[in-house]
């Protein structure tokens, strides 16, 4: 069976197979070439993670926009 494409994944799917990247290569019991290719895998996952989750960001801001609310975030840190 040949792995999804990472750019035709939902956010949930590349979550859950970068969940699955993180627990095959913290059991530790991976071939060295193979725990390359998870961690390339893994960290292209969880690019295409932060995008999906800003492009959402976004979609939100330009709804606020648009209905006249206030738009940005400010962290709790920043308060």
């Amino acid at each position: 069976m040949t792995e999804k494409a990472v750019a035709e994944m939902t956010f949930e799917e590349a979550m859950a197979a970068l969940e699955a990247v993180v627990t095959a290569l913290e059991k530790g019991d991976v071939p060295l070439d193979d725990s390359i290719r998870l961690y390339e895998r893994g960290s292209a996952l969880k690019a295409h993670c932060a995008q999906k989750l800003k492009d959402a960001e976004d979609k939100v801001e330009l709804i606020r926009a648009a209905e006249g609310r206030a738009t940005g975030t400010v962290t709790a840190e920043g308060l």
